[in-house]
């Protein structure tokens, strides 16, 4: 199977004479591309066609359909994909491209974040996922890595960015000194803490609803932003509201009034049902409601509304590693979680892909010895890239899904929800030209998702073999890059 190539090695191997078109239109610039002969799942929810023809146009797309009337310029890059399957690039609705939040990896890779995100980036896209939503991290750093990508300056999946979560706490002092406290200094702490919360951390759980708007609109103002997240509930006692209703509704304002996707962090029916009163766009991990399913007058206004859900999909073998973990008197109770899941799939809710993923490997013995880390990462880790999208789609059709709807999940749902539709998620005329071609049918079984042959982005094969460039969260024990 051929694995990756470069530009020039790609168009050696696969220009092909001979596929059987008609006549050519208007020859088209050289950085033409033609992919031909295989099946096309566009991501639309249109039944594949067989034998069709992909037209890529710089960093667009020119053309998607059958062979017949293909407009298949004179000069091209053409690639022979017969017996193959195209597929639009993937989309991740929920990462966090830095995960290192141990203490020794805040203090080792301290001035280095940025690499740490690149390097998630590109082991993403050598997997086919080629936009990523990085929905809570350390903001200066997640900029810089998505602007070396879009200026060209370095491979890597499309980052957008939200920077902080509205009233979340940074992760040194809650989470660095709960696994290892007295490593960071009082100083370093606060440090860390300030790159992740820029101003609209926990502390706005104490203020009004002015003060929380007047602060969100001035780090909305500063951040270079694509998304703007906040908490509907708490992140550590999840049963908790966090922002009142004012205080949810003006952050949303705010967010709309600077043309951003705003969502909400929820984990209770209440703070669901707040999200949605506010007005958010899209709502991250809907389906967690402790112990209380979601109401279905709840799921029926979702659906009217055409809200996006972002859900964390889990197998069936997770689920039961987690479970085998708890107490007798939490076994026997029932899983709402995979209850709403279900309840969601039925009632027609438009779901998005969302794995919390990131580079969850050790980055040294020492880590990969340590009983914590392998509790984090369990069986069927659904967290850690590269495995995480192929354990959505794997889980998203054990609860119902069909393999249609799974794909359209990974796929057209994410660009939906997060408003990116008019460039993204399907494989139509004008759309970038982020595709993947897989070896094997991704709608007979979930495991060919990770049969990738080919990955494009914005029009340009990806040099698969090359990534990611530095390797240091996946370099071996001692060979950090």
């Amino acid at each position: 199977m051929m694995r990756s190539l470069g530009r020039r090695a790609w168009t050696t191997a696969c220009f092909v004479v001979g596929f059987g078109f008609g006549p050519a239109t208007s020859p088209l610039p050289a950085q033409s591309t033609v992919i031909a002969g295989a099946t096309l799942i566009d991501g639309t929810g249109r039944e594949p066609i067989k034998d069709a023809v992909l037209v890529l146009e710089g960093d667009r797309i020119r053309y998607a359909g059958p062979r017949a009337g293909a407009p298949v310029p004179e000069r091209a890059t053409r690639v022979d994909a017969r017996g193959r399957f195209v597929i639009p690039g993937m989309m991740d609705g929920n990462v966090h491209l830095y995960s290192g939040l141990m203490p020794d990896n805040l203090k080792s890779y301290d001035g280095r974040f940025d690499e740490l995100i690149l390097e998630a980036a590109q082991v993403a896209l050598q997997h086919g996922v080629t936009s990523l939503f990085d929905t809570w991290g350390p903001r200066e750093a997640l900029v810089a890595a998505r602007d070396r990508i879009n200026s060209g300056a370095a491979p890597g999946s499309r980052i957008f960015v939200a920077g902080n979560i509205i009233g979340m706490y940074g992760p040194a002092t809650k989470v660095a000194t709960a696994a290892a406290p007295g490593v960071l200094t009082p100083e370093e702490l606060a440090r860390f803490d300030a790159m992740w919360e820029q101003g609209v951390g926990a502390d706005l759980l104490w203020r009004t609803p002015d003060q929380v708007r007047t602060r969100v609109r001035d780090y909305i103002a500063t951040g270079r932003l694509d998304i703007v997240k906040y908490l509907s509930s708490d992140h550590d006692k999840m049963e908790l509201i966090a922002f009142s209703p004012e205080s949810q509704r003006a952050i949303v304002e705010e967010g709309r009034r600077a043309g951003l996707n705003v969502q909400a962090h929820t984990t209770s029916v209440e703070s669901l049902r707040l999200a949605i009163e506010a007005g958010a766009d899209l709502l991250q991990h809907c389906d967690v409601t402790g112990p209380e399913p979601i109401p279905a007058a709840t799921i029926a206004v979702m659906v009217e509304r055409k809200l996006a859900c972002a859900v964390g999909f889990q197998t069936a073998r997770r689920m039961d590693w987690e479970r085998a973990g708890m107490p007798e008197s939490r076994k026997a109770a029932p899983n709402v979680k995979e209850l709403n899941d279900r309840a969601l799939i039925r009632g027609g809710v438009l779901l998005l892909m969302a794995t919390d993923g990131g580079l969850s490997k050790p980055l040294d013995a020492k880590q990969a010895a340590d009983p914590r880390f392998a509790q984090m990462i369990g069986p069927d880790n659904s967290y850690a890239f590269p495995e995480a999208h192929l354990l959505w789609l794997k889980a998203a059709i054990e609860k119902g899904m069909t393999p249609m709807d799974a794909l359209l999940g990974a796929t057209r749902n994410v660009a939906i929800g997060y408003g990116r539709d008019k460039d993204l998620g399907m494989l139509e005329p004008g759309k970038k030209a982020d595709l993947v071609i897989l070896s094997a049918d991704p709608l007979a079984d979930p495991a060919n998702y990770a049969k990738v042959w080919a990955v494009f982005k914005d029009g340009a094969v990806v040099d698969r073999a090359k990534l990611p460039v530095k390797r240091i969260v996946t370099a071996a024990p001692g060979q950090d890059g």
